[in-house]
C-alpha cells in the first residue's frame, strides 16, 4: 500500500518524479480530504441565533392625520413587510434580475464560488455571483469583508439555511434586509424613499427599478448624476426584457412599459426636529401607553404610527406664534425680553390632540412648552370655580344646607374685599387677613357671576372658591381633565389659579369640555397603530360625564361673553361665537387665553422663564409693552391669528 518513492528503476532526477499512478491517488486523497473538511465544516456550523444588529433594527414612522408622512425616527430607516403584501411582479423583478433559479437552486452558485476562488488565487478581489440566499447570509450574519475566508463561511451558512427555511421566507428576509439607498434598509422603506408610497401600490416598471438599486444604490440612484440616471434606465430596461425571457412577465404588458419610473426627489432624511420632534414625542408616550408596547421593543422599532396632528393647523399655529415673537429681542431688552416663551395646543371635540406648539426646535430644546407643567394658570382657572358653584351650589353656614346659585347671582366685586368664610375672615399663615384684588384695583360694584367670569373680576371668584368648597372646585377641575398633580393647595389663592399649572394641552382639554355639553374626552395623540403590516390594538377614549349639560351651558355663555364685551374682545373679530377666557397671575409672570370655537378649544400660554430653574419671571415690558395686560393681549392676538389661519 506504501507507495514506492523514490521510483525503483529510475536515475538521475527522474526517479524522483511520481509516476501517473502516484499523481492519481494524490489527487483522490486531496480530493476526499477536501470533502471531508467541508463537511466537518458545515455540520460544526450553525445558524447564528442572533441577527446583526442592523438586520433587525427598524425605523418607527409617524404619520399626519391625513396619512401623509410627518417624521421617523430609529438609528436606520428600515421595515419589515410581509412577502405577501409586495406584488408577485415586484418579487419576480428582483429574482430575475439577482437569481432567476432562486426556487430551485441549493442556496449558493457554484460558478460564483468559483470565480471568487480564482479572483482570490490570482491576488484579485472577490467577485459577486452570489444567490439571494447567499446575499441575505452576507447581510444578516457576517461583516461585508471580500474574504475568501468569508465567502466560504457564507456559502456553508447559505446551504444550511435552504435546507433549514422555506424559500418564501428566505426571500422575504432579504426583501427586508437588503440595502436600497437614500438611508434605507428592505423594500417598504425603499418603495416609500423613491416613489411615496407602500410596497404593496408597486408595479412591475417599479419594481425593476428598484431591483437595479441592489447592485449598488450609489450608482443607480438618478437622484445622484446624470450617469446614475443613465445606467438606471438601462438597468431598468433590462430587469424588464430579462422578466419576459424568464416568463415573470408577458411580451404584451412589457410593451405598455416604454418611459422611465421617475422616482421622487431625495427628502431629508432628519425629520425629528422642529416642531415635529414635539409632535414624536408625544405621539411616541401615548403610543407605548395604549398599545401596551414595552419600551425595548418600541425601540426595536418596526411601527408605523398614525397620529391625529393636523399638518395644516400646525402649520398656522406656528406661523401665529412665529408672528408673536417678532417683537421680541433679547439682546436690545434682556430684562424684558430674554427667557420669553410661548406654549399652546388645540384639541378637537373628540380629544384628538390637532396641533401644539413646544418652542423653538426640539433637536435645541427638548423642554416642550405646550405641555409644560410649570407655568401657573392664573384666572383662567376660574371657569371651573364658576362650574363648581352652579353644580354643587355654596355653604356658607356651618350645619346649614347648601344653596343653589345661578349666573345671576351677585357677589362683591369691589376690590380689597376680605375674604370671609362661615366663621369670618379668612386668615392666612402670617396672621393677616386675605383680601381679594382686581385688576388695576378697580371697583366694580355688585356684579353677576356671569360677569365677573366675562370681566375676569378676581374678588367675587376668590370669595366664590371659598363658597363653594375649594375640595369641590379640585374634584370638577379634574373631571373636566385637569391633573391631579398640577393643581396646587387648597387656599384662598387656588381659585385664582395662583398655584396650580396645568398645561397648555389640558387647559385646552379642559375647555372643551365645556364646549362638549359636560362630557370630557381624554386628550389623545394617536389613532392606529400598526407594526409590519399588522394592527395593534387601540381604543379611542370614551367621553364621560363631567358636569351636566346645563352647568357646561352657563359656563359657555359667560365665556362667549368675555370674548363679545369682555377682557377678551379682540377674538371676537377673529371667529364671532367663540368661548374662552383671558388669564393672568398677581405677580405678572403668565398670560393666557383659552377658547372654543365649533372645530376646537386652543390654549394659548405667554410666559417668561429660566429653564434652568424654572422659576417664572414678570411679564412687565415684554417685547417693549409698557402695560401690564400685554401678555394676556398677545395670547388673544397669537389665539385669533391662529384661528384665522385655519379657516
Amino acid at each position: 500500500m506504501r507507495p514506492a518513492y523514490p521510483r525503483p528503476g529510475r536515475t538521475d532526477w527522474r526517479r524522483w518524479i511520481p509516476s501517473w499512478r502516484q499523481w492519481l491517488g494524490a489527487c483522490v486523497y486531496g480530493f476526499l480530504a477536501v470533502v471531508a473538511f467541508v463537511a466537518c465544516a458545515y455540520a460544526v456550523t450553525d445558524i447564528p441565533d442572533d441577527l446583526n444588529s442592523f438586520a433587525k433594527q427598524q425605523d418607527n414612522v409617524y404619520y399626519w392625520s391625513d396619512g401623509s408622512k410627518m417624521a421617523r425616527t430609529g438609528w436606520v430607516s428600515r421595515q419589515e413587510m410581509p412577502l405577501e403584501k409586495v406584488p408577485v411582479k415586484v418579487q419576480n423583478a428582483i429574482l430575475s434580475a439577482e437569481n432567476a433559479s432562486f426556487y430551485s437552486d441549493p442556496g449558493v452558485s457554484p460558478s460564483g464560488f468559483l470565480r471568487a476562488v480564482k479572483a482570490a488565487v490570482t491576488g484579485g478581489e472577490t467577485q459577486g455571483g452570489s444567490t439571494i440566499t447567499q446575499q441575505y447570509v452576507k447581510n444578516a450574519y457576517l461583516n461585508q469583508d471580500r474574504t475568501l475566508s468569508r465567502k466560504f463561511t457564507e456559502i456553508l451558512l447559505a446551504v444550511k439555511l435552504d435546507q433549514q427555511t422555506s424559500k418564501k421566507q428566505i426571500l422575504q428576509d432579504y426583501l427586508n434586509t437588503s440595502w436600497f439607498g437614500r438611508g434605507t434598509y428592505g423594500i417598504q422603506r425603499a418603495s416609500q424613499a423613491y416613489y411615496g408610497k407602500d410596497v404593496s401600490q408597486l408595479n412591475a416598471s417599479e419594481g425593476a427599478f428598484l431591483a437595479s438599486l441592489l447592485k449598488g444604490a450609489a450608482l443607480y440612484d438618478p437622484a445622484i448624476s446624470k450617469d446614475n440616471r443613465q445606467r438606471a434606465e438601462e438597468r431598468w430596461s433590462w430587469t424588464l426584457d430579462r422578466m419576459v425571457q424568464t416568463g415573470n412577465l408577458s411580451a404584451a404588458e412589457r410593451a405598455t412599459y416604454t418611459k422611465f419610473p421617475e422616482p421622487q426627489a431625495r427628502s431629508v432624511t432628519s425629520d425629528a426636529g422642529g416642531q415635529a420632534g414635539y409632535l414624536v414625542e408625544l405621539a411616541k408616550a401615548y403610543a407605548i401607553k395604549s398599545g401596551h408596547i414595552k419600551d425595548a421593543d418600541f425601540d426595536l422599532g418596526g411601527y408605523q404610527i398614525y397620529t391625529t396632528f393636523d399638518a395644516s393647523r400646525m402649520d398656522a399655529l406656528t406661523a401665529a406664534v412665529q408672528k408673536a415673537q417678532e417683537g421680541f429681542d433679547a439682546q436690545r431688552r434682556p430684562t424684558t425680553d430674554t427667557f420669553a416663551k410661548i406654549g399652546a395646543a388645540s384639541i378637537a371635540p373628540d380629544g384628538r390632540l390637532l396641533a401644539v406648539y413646544g418652542g423653538p426646535d426640539y433637536l435645541k430644546q427638548g423642554f416642550n412648552e405646550s405641555n409644560a407643567t410649570t407655568i401657573p394658570v392664573g384666572t383662567a382657572f376660574t371657569p371651573f370655580v364658576y362650574a363648581a358653584a352652579l353644580e354643587d351650589g355654596i355653604l356658607r353656614t356651618r350645619g346649614k344646607p347648601r344653596t343653589t346659585v345661578s349666573p345671576s347671582s351677585r357677589y362683591d366685586g369691589n376690590n380689597q374685599v376680605t375674604v370671609q368664610t362661615p366663621d369670618g375672615p379668612y386668615w392666612d399663615r402670617s396672621g393677616k387677613v386675605v383680601k381679594g384684588r382686581n385688576d388695576g384695583a378697580r371697583d366694580w360694584g355688585q356684579v353677576t357671576l356671569r360677569q365677573a367670569v366675562a370681566d375676569s373680576v378676581n374678588t367675587p371668584m376668590l370669595q366664590l372658591g371659598l363658597d363653594v368648597g375649594l375640595d369641590h372646585v379640585d374634584a370638577l377641575a379634574e373631571r373636566a381633565g385637569l391633573l391631579s398633580s398640577s393643581l396646587g393647595p387648597q387656599v384662598p389663592a387656588f381659585a385664582l389659579g395662583e398655584n396650580s399649572a396645568p398645561s397648555a394641552i389640558r387647559m385646552a382639554g379642559a375647555y372643551e369640555t365645556f364646549a362638549a355639553g359636560g362630557m370630557h374626552t381624554e386628550p389623545y395623540s394617536v389613532r392606529a397603530i400598526t407594526r409590519n403590516g399588522s394592527a395593534l390594538q387601540v381604543g379611542a377614549p370614551k367621553p364621560t360625564r363631567a358636569m351636566s349639560a346645563g352647568t357646561a351651558r352657563a359656563v359657555t355663555e359667560a365665556m362667549r361673553d368675555t370674548v363679545t364685551t369682555g377682557s377678551a374682545k379682540a377674538a371676537n373679530k377673529a371667529h364671532p361665537g367663540a368661548a374662552g377666557k383671558t388669564g393672568t397671575t398677581a405677580a405678572n409672570t403668565t398670560g393666557w387665553f383659552v377658547a372654543s370655537t365649533e372645530q376646537e378649544s386652543t390654549a394659548v400660554v405667554v410666559y417668561r422663564m429660566s429653564l434652568t430653574d424654572l422659576v417664572p419671571l414678570p411679564l412687565t415690558g415684554l417685547g417693549g409693552d409698557a402695560p401690564a395686560a400685554s401678555a394676556p393681549d398677545r395670547a388673544v392676538r397669537l389665539w385669533s391669528d391662529y384661528i384665522k389661519g385655519v379657516k
